[in-house]
C-alpha cells in the first residue's frame, strides 16, 4: 500500500476520497486532480485488494475510486468486500473495461458509479460528488447499455455477471461434478485452458478452492441442467 495522506483532518463537509489502482501514473494523476477540487481531499492510495481494504479500514473515506485490474485479483472483489464491511462507503469504478461482464459485475458487487478511463476532469468531479451524496452515476454510454441489457434480458441479470460467458459455462460444468479432463473434452478445449479459466473464476468469486466455487454456483442455480 502506498500512502498519499492529506495534511491534517478534513473539515466537516469535505468529501474524503481514496484511489485504488495498480498503475502508478494513473494513480498519481488522479491524486493530483483531486487535489485541485474544492471540498474534496485524497486520503490515500492503494494498489491491490488487501491494501484497499486496509486503507478503507484506517482512513474511512466517503468514496473509493476503484480500478478493476488489481494485479492477480479483481476490483469487483474489492468492491464487494468494501461494501459488505463498510456499507456507507461509495465505490466509483474508473476503468478501461467497458464489457458487459465488467459493468454488471461491478454494479452487482455494490458499485455506485462506473466511468471509463479517459473521462474528463469535470466528469470525474461530478461523479465523485454524486456518489458521495448517495446517488448512482453511470458514465456516457454505460447507462444506455445498462437499460438495454436489462430490457433485452427481461430484467434478469445472469448469475455471476462478473464472469465471462465461457467462465460461467465452465463453472456450470464444475458445479455438475465434472473434472477438468471431462470438461475439456466436452468443450473441445485443452485441460490447461480449463485450469486457467477456473483459476480466474475462483479469483472473481473470491473463493479459495473448487469446493467453495461449487457451493456458490449451486446457490445461484448452476449445475442443475
Amino acid at each position: 500500500m502506498t500512502a498519499a495522506m492529506a495534511g491534517g483532518g478534513p473539515d466537516r463537509g469535505v468529501i474524503r476520497v481514496a484511489v485504488v489502482d495498480d498503475h502508478p501514473v494513473f494513480r498519481l494523476g488522479m491524486t493530483a486532480l483531486l487535489g485541485t477540487l474544492d471540498g474534496i481531499v485524497c486520503v490515500g492510495e492503494a494498489v491491490d485488494v488487501p491494501s484497499a481494504l486496509a486503507l478503507v479500514e484506517t482512513h474511512d473515506p466517503d468514496v473509493v475510486l476503484m480500478d478493476l485490474h488489481l494485479g492477480d485479483r479483481s476490483g469487483v472483489e474489492a468492491t464487494r468486500l468494501i461494501r459488505s464491511r463498510h456499507p456507507a462507503v461509495a465505490v466509483l469504478v474508473i476503468t478501461m473495461l467497458d464489457d458487459d461482464d465488467s459493468i454488471f459485475g461491478a454494479l452487482r458487487a455494490g458499485a455506485s458509479g462506473y466511468l471509463l478511463k479517459g473521462a474528463s476532469p469535470p466528469q470525474v468531479e461530478r461523479a465523485v460528488r454524486v456518489v458521495a451524496d448517495g446517488e448512482m452515476l453511470l458514465g456516457p454510454g454505460i447507462g444506455t447499455r445498462t437499460v438495454s441489457f436489462l430490457t433485452r434480458g427481461a430484467g434478469v441479470v445472469p448469475p455471476f455477471p462478473q464472469l465471462t460467458d465461457r467462465e460461467r459455462e465452465i463453472l456450470d460444468h464444475v458445479a455438475r461434478g465434472l473434472d477438468n479432463r471431462v470438461i475439456a473434452q466436452r468443450l473441445a478445449l485443452s485441460p490447461k485452458t480449463i485450469r486457467n479459466h477456473l483459476s480466474n473464476v475462483l479469483v472473481k468469486l473470491g473463493v479459495s478452492d473448487r469446493g467453495q466455487a461449487i457451493v456458490r454456483a449451486r446457490e445461484q442455480g448452476l449445475g442443475r441442467g
